[in-house]
Order: C-alpha cells, then structure tokens, then sequence
C-alpha cells in the first residue's frame, strides 16, 4: 500500500490517495480538486472515505463523486469491515470532534487515518457543532486499547504513531 498526502485549502488539510497496484482509495479531499486529480493520475479511485463532514475534508467531495463516479463511504455507513479489492480495513467510531467522527484502520498496514480525531501531539477541537468533550474522552480510552505501532495519518499536519501520542500526547494523559 503506497500513502500519499495532498495538503489542500486554507486550513491545511491532509487528503491522502492510498493506492495498491493501479486502484485507490480517496480520504478527506478537502479542496483543490486538480492537485487531488493530479494525485490520483491515470489510478482507478474505488471509493471516498470521509472521516468527518467539516467543510475543510469534504471540500472537493462532489468534484471527486462527479468525475470518478464513486460512493461514499462514512459515519452513516453501519457495517464496521471492509473489503475492497486489495484494501481491508475498519471504521472505528470516534466521536467528539464531531458525532459524526470516524477512522480508518488498515490493520494489515498498521495504518490509522484519524481526521480531526487525533493529531500529532493533540486532538480535535470539541467546541465546534456536534463537538463533545465527554465522547472524545471515551473515543481517547478507545483507541488506548490499540497496539502502538499503529502509525496514524490525521487530517492536518505530520503523521505520527499511537505509541509517540500515549508516551507524548497531554490528552492521553489526563
């Protein structure tokens, strides 16, 4: 599985292109629609996975659905297990951020796409609309439960793993 990251918008945000063979898989296109077509190139897109729905992760979401004529797949979605083609992966539901906060776990890669879940050194803001202190507490004591080898690629800024936010990370602390 090769993993790339196109930061696009004004808030910076982190729209990742995971590939395997000539197919991939579309996480948060937040804006910029031609460095996201660009990206992706002459690949197949399968699917778009959207962590959230803040206008900073689904900017370019219509663009993406209109030309590769895909579905979504989000929080909406019940089913926790997915295969598709050569790509597995888990939802885990993690509100607080949002109610609507989810991540996606490539177990086999020890891949973790946290959006404004978890960040490098922090965690998403819990005062915006559908923003829950209490739920991302929980969805923190959740994700303590995973192996930290676990290298996680969130919605803004540099990637990290479970074990530098357990060891590092205030909020997996208190």
């Amino acid at each position: 599985m090769e993993i790339a990251r196109v930061v696009t918008g004004m808030l910076s945000e982190n729209c990742y292109i995971v590939s395997d063979n000539n197919e991939c898989l579309v996480i948060d296109p937040g804006d910029n629609f031609d460095l996201i077509e660009k990206e992706i190139g002459s690949k197949k897109v399968l699917k778009v996975l959207i962590t959230h729905h803040h206008f900073d992760h689904v900017g370019a979401l219509d663009d993406i659905i209109n030309k590769y004529k895909v579905d979504v797949i989000d929080y909406s979605y019940n089913k926790s297990n997915y295969e598709i083609s050569n790509f597995k992966f888990d939802i885990i539901r993690n509100p607080g951020h949002t109610s609507d906060s989810i991540s996606f776990y490539f177990k086999e890669d020890k891949v973790l796409f946290t959006g404004d879940f978890l960040f490098k050194g922090s965690i998403g803001r819990t005062d915006l609309p559908t923003g829950n202190e209490q739920d991302m507490y929980s969805s923190i004591k959740l994700i303590k439960k995973y192996p930290g080898d676990i290298k996680i690629y969130p919605g803004h800024g540099d990637s990290s793993t479970l074990e530098y936010e357990f060891k590092n990370n205030y909020y997996f602390n208190i």
